[in-house]
């Protein structure tokens, strides 16, 4: 099997190859750019394993007029910097001992011990610059050909090392596993037996992962052996998946967006269980609040959220509910979100100022929506007439 890829070709990407290979050393892609390109899905980030130690690959890097970072030269990676874009190459190592999400590493010159501390057997994956794909392990290339996500060794041993882990199970499931047979039975029942490991990680990282499972084209089959394997309700209290299925038909042909899967599973209490930034606290808190079934119809939901955000929450809330969205929902979003307020704070002053002048704006506008925003601007101020010095 052979790799190959317009990432690869990058004049930059193949200059980073270079100035390793020339000099005898190994350049081998590795880990996500080898696993989706084989895949044929978007390569983000280009990553090397090299036998040349890291003050080789910065002397290296320099001779070649290339910029080197030393992001992580204590562990062993230098960021090579070519054509604007960063590839992080990172020397074969070993675990001499691991405790959590930390580890002592040695430098190694074999790539199957690179191989073997690595967390999944799909991610153990390696490619010369040539395109020869390399399974150090063996049976990486047949995991990711059966869409099977399988922990590298024993999956209780690397499970002990980084209880992050657990959640790597299940997010790299959802996005490259096969729901028709499930996660790996061995690494599931690893993960419900550990599963109060994750009591140990930070909400952050927590929220880091969820995020990134949640925004799956699928992530049913994960969330629900998540739910089974007792995992869901470490990370989320209170979190059930029976809503997710409904809510992924709802979606169609909608872009995934993790926000409003995350609502239907957790409610409003995620926000701060995940410590999501406020900008996600504040999209959560929009979905939540108005996600009941005695919630504004579609157009006002447009009107007050614009039309991404209330498209969310018709979604949201008709899959909480077992129900199905109002007829024509699109389309009165998009007349809520495009219809404007015909009163300005100008057509009523200056005979009404301050708080006063708040009250009523607020009191117009809640008529205005009432109305279905049929209401004028002559109508509305009709409904202020008898007020002392108004103008009709």
């Amino acid at each position: 099997m052979r790799l190959s890829g317009a990432w690869m070709a990058d004049p930059g990407t193949q200059a980073v190859c270079a100035m390793l290979v020339v000099a005898g050393h190994e350049a081998l892609f590795v880990g996500g750019c080898v696993r989706n390109g084989l895949l044929h899905q978007p390569v983000a980030d280009v990553d090397l394993a090299t036998d040349a130690l890291p003050d080789r690959v910065m002397a290296l890097a320099e001779g070649a007029g290339l910029q080197a970072v030393p992001t992580g030269i204590a562990h062993g990676t230098v960021t090579v910097v070519a054509n604007g874009v960063g590839h992080e190459v990172t020397t074969f190592r070993r675990d001499v001992e691991t405790f959590g999400r930390h580890a002592v590493v040695a430098f190694s010159g074999d790539v199957a011990e690179d191989a073997a501390r690595r967390d999944f057997t799909i991610n153990a994956l390696y490619a010369r610059p040539t395109g020869e794909v390399l399974d150090p392990l063996g049976g990486g290339l047949r995991d990711l050909a059966a869409r099977r996500v399988r922990f590298v060794g024993t999956a209780h041993d690397r499970i002990r090392e980084d209880y992050l882990r657990i959640l790597r199970f299940f997010r790299f499931h959802a996005w490259y596993g096969d729901d028709a047979t499930g996660p790996d039975p061995q690494g599931l029942a690893a993960c419900a037996a550990l599963a109060d490991g994750v009591d140990s990680l930070s909400r952050e990282r927590l929220g880091t992962e969820m995020r990134k499972l949640l925004a799956a084209p699928d992530p049913t089959g994960a969330v629900q052996a998540m739910e089974r394997a007792g995992v869901l309700t470490r990370v989320l209290p209170g979190a059930q998946a029976h809503a997710l299925p409904r809510l992924i038909a709802q979606e169609g042909d909608a872009p995934p967006r993790w926000q409003r899967r995350l609502a239907v599973l957790g409610g409003r209490d995620t926000a701060e269980a995940l410590r999501l930034s406020r900008a996600d606290s504040r999209q959560m808190a929009a979905i939540t609040d108005d996600i009941g079934p005695d919630g504004p119809g579609p157009a006002e939901l447009g009107h007050r959220h614009g039309a991404w955000l209330a498209a969310d929450i018709v979604m949201a809330r008709a899959a909480l509910t077992a129900t199905t969205p109002p007829p024509r929902w699109r389309e009165e979003i998009g007349r809520g979100a495009a219809a404007e307020f015909p009163i300005r704070a100008t057509d009523l002053m200056p005979d009404l100022q301050g708080a006063a002048l708040g009250a009523a704006l607020r009191s117009l506008h809640a008529r205005w929506v009432a109305s279905d925003f049929t209401l004028t601007r002559a109508a509305l101020l009709d409904t202020l007439r008898g007020r002392e010095g108004l103008d009709p």
